[in-house]
């Protein structure tokens, strides 16, 4: 299994993570994957940049680094002929190494503009019916489209890459599942469980199956916990409510009810790298293929020193 890095927009400054993406590369990591998002999760997260502005700086400063969005949603906040532009440019600045993470998205950056926030199986014929679009255009030719839920007219991409992104579909549960063996290129998700792998591969599924897993590495157990729940006590969060609630604030709320333990206990946490390896060790034994590790926190610095001194050689 590779292991890959996981830059997160949510609590990181655009200029941060690009400085991380190139230490990542030195640091040995397979790929980078980065999130996509118009809303953090939470207030206290506090960030929150343009992910193609971010993707366009790494293609400048990696070299071979595979890099990829986890994920974008191409069917409300912006238009799926705009996105097959967005990704052709970056595979193209990348030259061909950039993955399109794809997904139904959330209400929390989705519903911005006004627009309906449709129930979960709209949502995913819109996504079946985005990636169609996207992949007509990046054959650059001239594209009318007037389907479903979008409509092209005289459409054609100039600046193409020498071979389409691959498409790597996420899926939370068994029908998304079936969708990304139905449309995908691979599938992305972000659970060591086998399950929803066995789901995609008795769909048809062949491609590659990516993870996202956090961890907050640091010297001190307790304080790395209580940092792991101060920022991301959405971990405790179960269900489809990730995928409802509108705000930032609406999360704060729903994690009231949402202890220290319940984050720390889904998330390794500390500077014992036996306890990250058993982490990383679930994702493989579920049968993914490539995991991008996230560091919760500011001490990324610190994070490639002990991947790179304690972790690494383990691996």
């Amino acid at each position: 299994m590779k292991l890959g890095y996981s830059l997160s927009s949510e609590e990181m400054h655009p200029t941060d993570m690009v400085r991380w993406g190139a230490q990542a590369e030195a640091a040995g990591f397979s790929g980078i994957a980065i999130s996509d998002h118009f809303h953090p999760w939470t207030n206290r997260q506090g960030q929150s940049p343009f992910v193609w502005d971010v993707l366009g700086a790494l293609c400048a400063v990696t070299h071979d680094l595979r890099l990829g969005t986890s994920v974008t949603c191409p069917t409300v906040r912006i238009h799926p002929a705009i996105l097959a532009q967005a990704a052709a440019t970056t595979q193209a600045m990348a030259r061909g190494r950039f993955f399109f993470g794809v997904g139904s998205g959330e209400a929390l950056n989705e519903h911005i503009l006004g627009d309906r926030w449709p129930e979960v199986d709209v949502r995913l014929d819109m996504l079946r019916e985005a990636v169609e679009v996207m992949r007509r255009l990046w054959t650059g030719e001239q594209v009318s489209h007037h389907g479903r839920h979008y409509t092209v007219e005289n459409a054609q991409l100039y600046t193409l890459p020498d071979q389409p992104p691959p498409v790597i579909v996420s899926g939370f549960g068994p029908k998304a599942a079936q969708l990304a063996a139905e449309i995908g290129d691979g599938y992305f998700g972000t659970q060591p469980s086998s399950e929803l792998l066995e789901t995609y591969e008795r769909a048809g599924g062949t491609g590659p199956k990516l993870a996202l897993m956090k961890v907050c590495w640091g010297p001190d157990e307790q304080a790395a916990r209580e940092l792991a729940y101060e920022l991301w006590p959405t971990i405790g969060i179960s269900g489809e409510l990730s995928q409802e609630l509108p705000v930032p604030a609406h999360f704060e709320q729903a994690t009231e009810n949402v202890s220290v333990d319940d984050v720390a206990d889904a998330i390794s946490c500390g500077p014992d790298p036996a306890v990250h390896l058993a982490s990383v060790r679930k994702y493989a034994d579920a049968g993914y293929d490539e995991v991008f590790v996230q560091q919760i926190g500011p001490a990324q610095d610190e994070f490639f020193k002990f991947w790179t001194d304690e972790m690494s050689p383990e691996l």
